[in-house]
């Protein structure tokens, strides 16, 4: 985009600048008349037919002023010297090239005016005094200064305006590129929340069901609690995901329910053996982390449930939790190697991911492998700040 080239005007901008050009020539021309017939005592044809046919070819020129504005402001100055009714588009000439703030032709069309408005006496013989000359220098120049001053101030007010109108435009652009970037963050908080929440409950009854199905030698009790655990795994499922869509349904400034924390494992793993996981838990921790620890505590178990119910059917979870205030809390998670083969659900492929991003915004660790026995351990360590250094800071 050219900043040099000001905007286009509509056809009411135009007409009433060239209107107030002409208005502008009108009483120059008549004095002129006024003087002639004084001092004459007669109006020539030129003054009457001519100097209104220049000044209408100069307003005429003054159209394309903004396409072509050194070449229509010099050819209307020049004119201008045959047309007493042309000064006023010779001064319009004059502002409108001004307002480009380029002081060399500016200069150029500002002489060119001088210059005009003394050889304009040739066409018209009025007869002046011998020392008026410097009056009939100095008015002209005075209004090309004021022409010149005019055009000035127009541009540098464009300038403003164009400067305003592109930090209006970027800060706009900012604001949609911040609120596109909220919607990806919550598009990925949400879809965080639904693989925690649903993933690992599915997972369980994925695993009853693939028990169910690849177990010939199960008695009638046997089967009825595969049957019921799926049957309340599920129900239990639906729940969940009908809380996290009424958080996502409900008003911006109506709270979360309490998430889960370090105090709920047990029930994690309570849950996890009554759908007939071997889980073991072992828990030496010293004090109660803060909400962030604690409840990216619980996801890590969680996850590791979850994919141990998974990759690994059949096989042995030890997960083991310990930490002290002002060290840290670490947490691992390692499962034996499937005991039996079953068909894999889906992967998501999430997991884990999502898990590593809880587990940075934490400040913590996370590391994730297969072990010697072709078992597989998932380990994490959160920073666990003392509470009284948190009150200090």
């Amino acid at each position: 985009m050219n900043t040099d080239v000001a905007p286009r005007l509509g056809w009411w901008q135009q007409t009433w600048r060239l209107a107030a050009a002409a208005a502008a020539g009108i009483p120059i021309w008549l004095s002129m008349g006024v003087l002639l017939r004084a001092q004459t005592g007669e109006t020539s044809s030129w003054f009457l037919i001519g100097d209104p046919l220049v000044a209408l070819g100069c307003l005429t020129a003054l159209v394309w002023r903004r396409r072509f504005p050194l070449a229509v402001a010099l050819a209307v100055a020049i004119a201008s010297t045959a047309s007493a009714l042309a000064s006023g588009a010779a001064f319009l000439a004059l502002v409108s090239i001004s307002t480009l703030r380029r002081p060399v032709e500016s200069g150029v069309v500002g002489l060119a005016f001088v210059t005009a408005s003394q050889l304009s006496g040739g066409l018209y013989p009025v007869q002046r005094s011998a020392d008026s000359w410097w009056l009939e220098l100095a008015f002209p120049a005075l209004i090309a200064g004021i022409a010149v001053a005019v055009g000035m101030a127009i541009g540098a007010r464009r300038v403003e305006l164009r400067s305003l109108r592109e930090r209006a435009e970027s800060a706009e652009r900012e604001q949609s590129a911040r609120a596109a970037q909220a919607r990806a963050l919550e598009r990925n908080r949400i879809a965080r929340e639904m693989h925690d929440v649903l993933a690992h409950r599915i997972s369980l009854v994925a695993m009853q069901a693939g028990v169910l199905g690849h177990r010939g030698d199960l008695t009638a009790e046997e089967n009825r609690v595969l049957v019921r655990g799926i049957a309340e795994g599920s129900h239990q499922a639906l729940e969940e995901l009908r809380d996290v869509l009424g958080v996502l349904r409900a008003d911006p400034g109506r709270p979360e329910p309490p998430q889960p924390s370090l105090d709920r494992i047990p029930d994690l793993v309570a849950d996890a053996r009554t759908s007939g996981l071997d889980v073991t838990l072992t828990t030496t921790v010293t004090g109660v982390p803060s909400d962030v620890v604690g409840r990216t505590c619980y996801r890590i178990v969680q996850e590791g449930l979850t994919n141990a119910a998974k990759h690994a059917p059949g096989a042995s979870v030890r997960i083991a939790v310990e930490g002290t205030a002002g060290d840290t809390l670490d947490v691992s998670v390692h499962n034996s190697p499937a005991t039996r083969a079953t068909a894999q659900p889906p992967a998501s492929g999430f997991g884990l991911l999502g898990l590593t991003e809880r587990i940075d915004l934490a400040g913590g660790k996370l590391s994730h492998h297969r072990t010697a026995d072709n078992g597989y351990l998932l380990t994490a360590q959160l920073p666990w700040p003392n509470p009284t250094h948190e009150k200090r800071t």
